[in-house]
């Protein structure tokens, strides 16, 4: 489908929307309702396509910009532009998709990750932790555990929500990822006790960080 324009592709988006799958979205705090099956489907016909990608995100729309983050080249976009985006990434999906399809798989990862992390923008801060945990599992050589811990112990529990469930799975990660560092991960979750009542379905793991790498430990024996 290389070639089809703009408005086509909107016009697409908005015979998908669902009153039902919007009116779920929006308890989540994202404001669209199309069902992202029918988004990925619709993707994989449009295959990659940056041009288009930069258009849909252009528009503002949620469901627009959830499919240019599915069929943008993430190595195309420059830091600046990664910058903006992140921070016109207001809803929680669409934010998560960037920083997960798109930044993570960048070469301004790094320095967007020691950038953001001292943003004080809450959410952009979010990013910048949610790429510090990517590290924390797959790259840490480099990284300063101990100061990660510190800095939550000092800062998680009083953290807006967003940054505060970032650090939290940083938290949680550095415990599952590096047994030297396991008591104090777990001794920080216990005392500051965020997440601890989250409500968590039956078969799923909760969110507090201690029962997590407690639970995440044991899968890996």
């Amino acid at each position: 489908m290389t070639g089809t324009t703009t408005a086509e592709v909107m016009a697409e988006l908005a015979a998908l929307e669902d009153p039902r799958v919007r009116q779920v979205n929006e308890k989540h705090g994202d404001d669209h309702g199309v069902n992202l099956g029918k988004l990925r489907a619709l993707a994989k016909r449009l295959k990659t396509q940056q041009e288009l990608a930069r258009e849909l995100w252009e528009t503002g729309d949620t469901a627009a910009k959830l499919l240019a983050l599915l069929i943008c080249r993430p190595k195309a976009f420059d830091r600046e532009e990664l910058d903006r985006m992140v921070r016109e990434a207001r809803t929680p999906k669409v934010h998560d998709w960037l920083v997960n399809y798109v930044v993570k798989k960048n070469p301004h990862a790094e320095e967007l990750r020691l950038a953001w992390s001292a943003d004080p923008d809450p959410v952009v801060a979010s990013a910048g932790w949610a790429l510090t945990t990517e590290r924390v599992a797959k790259k840490p050589e480099g990284l300063d555990l101990t100061r990660l811990l510190d800095v939550i112990e000092a800062e998680m529990k009083a953290a807006p929500e967003r940054l505060q469930w970032a650090m939290n799975h940083c938290l949680a990660q550095i415990g599952i990822e590096h047994a030297e560092h396991r008591a104090r991960a777990i001794a920080i979750g216990e005392r500051l006790e965020v997440l601890k009542d989250y409500p968590t379905p039956p078969n799923c793991t909760s969110p507090f960080a201690p029962v997590w790498i407690a639970e995440m430990v044991r899968r890996q024996v």
